[in-house]
């Protein structure tokens, strides 16, 4: 039985030693039965189909709409009136007079400018809305799609692993019954064997988790199988917190967001003190006088007006309203801005580490697991060592191999969050702080 034991182990060494030198996603086994989508076109299907973003559309068309009617004047008024009608004879309508008339209110221009002028800042607003709910499910798609990435090259691990495992597993059990091995060893490599797929198992369920998640925000059914084809992104070099701040005060929309509502709350307080300026009111009307008058027709004209400087207080505690409501929204920009640099500083720091981990996998760990498993092999076939010790050097590369996996995903995810902080990809940031120096 050693002729084959040995045998069996070289294969086990062989396939392990070459796993170990594999490139993440660079031999992953898809599902036969789940749709390929790089990330790039899942990002496009969320951006087209998600349900929030097309909710978000209808708003901001509806608000373009309310832009055609700002400026509007109210609707005319028709008056008809009875005058002087004898109670004794209510029927009389002759001896009445009857009066028939138009009228209109008038606002003082300034005013329909200011209000068209408050309904553009609403489609500002519902605009960076928009903006800001595409902007992050894109970040939540490209985080899924690494975790997607992530947990397929892991299940790959773990299978290869298993069926590893189920080798040595069948080695160790016929050399027991020939007395060759101890009972332990049989029992070691089963619970070994339990315990990767009680892993295999909470691997389904996260990869069934993310693949519901990432159909809804592409607006699919969320039983969909989904695999996401392609690689995870190469290191980039980061620009200083520097620029990633100020890309993020000239791109992040929830600035922007505050930005127009201060705008807009200005705005306002403009509307209410215009409110000081009279509307006038112009009225025509054609009056049919009681039998027997010199004139039986008649016309009437009438012009009126309110008179706002006799309720000065309420204006102007409306104006008052307005300043406090602009200086609200400034104090909100500046604590949105202070967080906003907190989220841009964390997801570099994110960033940075999780290239660092995958740096120390790639040059270190990952050349130091082969060789040690190789080791372990060349000691075990020359009886220098216990086959547990030739177990544990496996699953050791094996970790290794998951953990610069989780590293590169890491990497990924850290770079949507960073450009979610900054409102804007990164290369536009480096592209747009290169052209500034070489000018």
């Amino acid at each position: 039985m050693k002729p084959i034991y040995v045998v069996a182990l070289c294969a086990l060494g062989l396939s392990i030693a070459c796993f170990g030198q594999t490139e993440p996603r660079s031999a992953s086994t898809p599902d036969a039965a789940a749709v390929s989508l790089s990330i790039d076109e899942a990002v496009t299907a969320a951006l087209e189909s998600n349900p929030e973003i097309r909710a978000a559309v209808r708003r901001l068309s509806l608000a373009q709409l309310k832009t055609t009617t700002a400026r509007s004047l109210d609707d005319p008024m028709l008056m008809m009136r009875d005058w002087d009608t004898p109670l004794r004879r209510p029927w009389d309508l002759n001896q009445a007079q009857l009066m028939v008339s138009l009228q209109q209110t008038f606002p003082s221009r300034p005013k329909r400018d200011q209000r068209a002028r408050l309904a553009e800042d609403d489609v500002g607003v519902a605009a960076i809305d928009l903006e800001i709910l595409r902007q992050g499910v894109t970040a939540e798609v490209r985080k899924l799609c690494a975790d997607l990435m992530r947990n397929a090259d892991e299940m790959r691990v773990q299978e290869r692993q298993s069926t590893l495992l189920k080798e040595a597993l069948a080695v160790a059990l016929a050399q027991y019954t020939t007395g060759k091995a101890p009972q332990a060893d049989v029992l070691r490599a089963q619970m070994a064997l339990t315990r990767l797929n009680e892993q295999l198992i909470e691997l389904e369920e996260e990869r069934d988790n993310a693949r519901a998640q990432l159909n809804a925000l592409m607006g699919k059914q969320p039983d969909k199988a989904i695999e996401i084809a392609g690689s995870y992104a190469a290191p980039a070099a980061l620009p200083s917190i520097e620029e990633l701040e100020q890309a993020a005060i000239d791109h992040r929309p929830e600035l922007a967001a505050l930005r127009t509502q201060i705008a807009k709350s200005r705005d306002e307080g403009k509307l209410t003190r215009l409110a000081m300026k009279p509307d006038f009111t112009v009225g025509l009307g054609y009056m049919l006088m009681p039998t027997g008058s010199m004139a039986r027709n008649a016309y009437m004209a009438e012009l009126s007006m309110n008179l706002p400087w006799l309720n000065r207080e309420r204006h102007d505690g409306e104006a008052k309203q307005a300043d406090a409501a602009t200086d609200v929204s400034q104090a909100e920009l500046d604590a949105r801005a202070s967080t906003v640099f907190l989220e841009i500083r964390q997801a570099q720091i994110e960033v940075l580490a999780a290239e660092r981990r995958v740096k120390l996998y790639r040059d270190t760990l990952l050349p130091q697991a082969e060789a040690s498993f190789k080791a372990s092999t060349a000691a075990y076939q020359n009886n220098r060592a216990e086959f547990m010790s030739l177990i544990d050097a496996q699953n050791l590369l094996l970790d290794i191999q998951s953990a610069y996996y989780k590293a590169s995903a890491a990497t990924d995810a850290g770079m949507a969050k960073l450009e979610r902080a900054i409102g804007e990809p990164i290369q536009a940031t480096t592209n747009r702080n290169t052209e500034r120096k070489s000018k």
